[in-house]
């Protein structure tokens, strides 16, 4: 009879014993292929865009969707720019779509091919996690930053 050795068993025990996360850290690239604000304002509907990103990033349902698309519509409209709202809505329902292989698509966060499916409570629980590590890391650079400020002066 064969020995086993001990980085054999380990190889076995490995996909057990790990929890390793699916779900990609967040990430946002404002409005995508699309600009963030006008010339005069360049970063009018950014934070629309940013909030978009984080709907996408962790994905849900169908109806979860929608709901981000519209919401997207809506706070673009808010800041004054109607028609521009409606020409976004248009462009992510037909690019946001699950199926497509991009960056910016429904679920982004979670590996290609999940499509429409509503978070369990552990997934609900991988993307607390992983926006608390987010906005940690957002604090701990507005904090850095506001000690050089007051460091130069």
């Amino acid at each position: 009879m064969k020995k086993i050795t001990h980085g054999f068993i380990f190889l076995l025990l490995v996909p057990q014993i790990t929890t390793a996360s699916n779900l990609k850290p967040f990430t946002s690239d404002g409005c995508s292929s699309f600009p963030d604000g006008t010339f005069s304002q360049q970063s009018l509907w950014g934070h629309c865009c940013m909030q978009h990103d984080l709907a996408y990033w962790k994905g849900g349902s169908e109806l979860q969707r929608q709901q981000a698309d519209k919401e997207l519509e809506r706070c673009v409209a808010k800041v004054g720019e109607p028609k521009i709202a409606k020409l976004m809505l248009a462009g992510v329902q037909v690019g946001g779509s699950p199926q497509l292989r991009t960056p910016f698509r429904w679920g982004y966060g979670w590996p290609y091919g999940r499509g429409y499916k509503k978070l369990s409570n552990s997934e609900r629980l991988e993307v607390k996690q992983r926006l608390d590590a987010f906005k940690m890391m957002i604090d701990d650079f507005i904090n850095r930053l506001f000690i050089q400020t007051n460091v130069i002066k």
